[in-house]
């Protein structure tokens, strides 16, 4: 597959390349979707906002304000075939809204769909590209999220849908205002493949369900790279799953979407939150917050605001973790190991148990280093706990100490995941030395 696929990017014109400067970094906000629906209105979006900044979260790099569906009217402008937005939900206007949430300093992000019509059902962007585009523009838009509702069977092929979400990039580049594209097709027609020069980010997978695990028949597939129906209704660890084998296509400026996230939602426990957000971290997929900021419990608050984790997401490296390897428990559910690297000979690891009991774990350095070689494998490393907090700061990522050969007797509670930062001991002794 590589060759044909080389040969393609090769031939594609060059006007359609995503050159926005954006996204160096996951892209990290707020979204109506997974709590409010087609239930928003002008007074939901600069709520949240307002939440947003009164919470401290923009302070954490949350910065993107986003309305989802259900924003448009029932049809577009007679006259101008111009998107216009619900009068009775957005009464004075989507510029007024995305001008009110400029002035408290964040961004603004919209929705459409590659298709006739939205999943909503509201007017989609299907060959009216060019002037949603530029009337997106014109409103002041910072973000767009582009779904495949609706697509009129335009898919099928990786250039099939390259064609139809490239006639996007084409259009928001010829505006000339910089606008992160989010492609949103589900993961159909391997986007990991096809969107790296085209969008800012893609979904891998169909909608994400506020579950840890169950399974739904609405969400079939075993594995993404030959998914035939992404669906939606997928639990949050069937997508840990499907992001397995894609993180090595992402990088700056182009991600693996995950879907938003559910903390807060009240679908999952705080462990089972904890464990969203950390593989969400890890596997660099935008930190989208899908729950309703302005209610938000103490829980909640903690897990969104762990800077150590937000960090390693944010790491400018821009590697995503890959799976080091996934035990199957007879019990049910299975262990998993997970490394990345990150800047300045960094490193990050983390085990999670998606069973339903506890388990006792030796990790071994010789696991976690695979992709490193021996001299890392027997190497002593300050281990940092990036879920603990520093009794004598209050930040977290608490230091255990150094440790040779691995970390032994693990003891994960049920749907936990651990998270540790590693440095070698000579980087960080002298990193001590240079603080004297």
């Amino acid at each position: 597959m590589a060759r044909p696929l080389l040969a393609l990017a090769l031939a594609l014109p060059a006007a359609f390349a995503l050159d926005n400067g954006l996204a160096r970094t996951p892209q990290m906000g707020w979204n109506t979707w997974n709590h409010f629906g087609c239930g928003i209105s002008e007074d939901t979006i600069l709520s949240a906002a307002q939440a947003l900044i009164s919470n401290n979260l923009t302070s954490y790099g949350y910065e993107y304000v986003i309305v989802d569906d259900c924003w448009q009217a029932p049809a577009r402008d007679p006259s101008t075939g111009a998107p216009v937005a619900d009068p009775d939900k957005f009464p004075n206007g989507i510029k007024d809204v995305a001008d009110k949430v400029h002035s408290m300093g964040l961004k603004f992000g919209i929705y459409s769909s590659a298709g006739t019509y939205t999943c909503g059902g509201r007017f989609g962007s299907l060959d009216h590209e060019e002037i949603d585009a530029q009337t997106y523009a014109s409103w002041g838009v910072d973000y767009l999220k582009y779904d495949n509702c609706y697509n009129e069977g335009r898919a099928g092929t990786p250039k099939i849908s390259y064609d139809r979400y490239a006639n996007m990039t084409r259009a928001l580049n010829a505006t000339g205002r910089p606008i992160l594209y989010s492609m949103c097709n589900w993961g159909e027609d391997g986007p990991w493949n096809f969107a790296v020069d085209i969008a800012n980010s893609w979904r891998i997978s169909g909608d994400i369900h506020d579950d840890f695990d169950r399974y739904d028949d609405r969400c079939p597939c075993t594995s993404i790279l030959d998914c035939k129906l992404p669906g939606f209704h997928c639990a949050m660890s069937r997508i840990i799953d499907f992001a397995a084998p894609v993180g090595q296509k992402a990088g700056p400026g182009r991600w693996n979407d995950l879907d938003m996230l559910e903390v807060g939602n009240g679908g999952m426990n705080f462990d089972e939150y904890v464990t969203h957000f950390s593989m969400w971290a890890l596997a660099k997929s935008p930190l989208i917050l899908g729950n309703d900021v302005t209610n938000m419990s103490n829980d909640t608050l903690t897990i969104i605001t762990n800077d150590a984790l937000i960090a390693v997401n944010q790491d400018p490296n821009g590697s995503p973790a890959s799976r080091i390897w996934k035990r199957t428990l007879p019990e049910g559910g299975n262990l998993q190991l997970w490394q990345g690297s990150l800047v300045n000979n960094q490193f990050v690891f983390a085990l999670m148990n998606t069973s339903p009991n506890p388990q006792t774990v030796n990790v071994s350095f010789t696991d976690v280093f695979v992709d490193q070689g021996t001299s890392y494998q027997s190497g002593t490393f300050t281990l940092y706990d990036l879920w603990q907090k520093d009794p004598s700061t209050g930040a977290w990522g608490l230091n255990l100490g150094e440790f040779t050969g691995g970390v032994p007797n693990v003891q994960i509670g049920t749907h936990q995941t651990k998270v540790w930062k590693a440095v070698p001991v000579s980087t960080s002794r002298k990193r001590d030395r240079a603080d004297l």
